[in-house]
């Protein structure tokens, strides 16, 4: 008889935990969206919202017009990883932009070595408070990157600066991060 009472409390408490767990699972869907509205926001990536908002002129978003009375130095940086024979780098390291205009720069990847490879660049921008005031219409780092044996690319970045960014903000640091990508062909026979 007592093993008969262990045996349903077992299954009770089994059955609070599975129903515990399914209601956490129901939140956790609720809580995405702001969750991944606030990693967009700290990384410095823009959500899909943000850049359907902006559109292909960029300047909704931002506030809508230049402000004509201000200049905004933003100077590009990117790291490659070892682990990855690429060299990208801007055509141009630092450049000055009117917040709210749209502005486009080139960057340049070459592969190294003699086979093809995927990379993936990761965006951050610092000082961490213009993050929100940033925005990529167009950028390399929307999509993973490959690139033949011994080939050279250039590489769009066409971004704006929102009129709204504070002030006491005159220059950012857009960097980007590349990194190797596993084979795609492998990725593809473990799935």
């Amino acid at each position: 008889m007592n093993e008969i009472v262990s045996a349903d409390r077992r299954k009770r408490r089994t059955l609070l935990l599975l129903a515990g767990l399914a209601l956490g699972m129901f939140g956790f869907g609720f809580a995405m969206v702001p969750l991944y509205g606030l990693l967009c926001q700290v990384t410095g990536v823009q959500s899909v919202e943000q850049r359907a908002e902006l559109g292909v002129g960029g300047s909704a978003a931002m506030g809508g017009a230049v402000d004509q009375d201000r200049w905004v130095t933003v100077k590009l940086d990117a790291t490659v990883h070892p682990d990855l024979p690429w060299s990208v780098s801007p055509m141009e390291r630092k450049v000055r932009v009117r917040p709210g205009e749209t502005r486009l720069v080139q960057f340049v990847a070459e592969n190294r070595s003699g086979r093809e490879i995927t990379g993936q660049a990761l965006p951050s921008i610092a000082p961490w408070q213009a993050t929100g005031f940033f925005a990529k219409m167009e950028c390399f780092c929307f999509t993973q990157q490959t690139l033949a044996g011994n080939e050279r690319r250039e590489m769009p970045l066409r971004f704006s600066v929102s009129p709204d960014l504070p002030p006491d903000i005159d220059s950012l640091t857009l960097s980007y991060s590349v990194l190797r990508i596993s084979q795609p062909e492998a990725l593809a026979a473990a799935q």
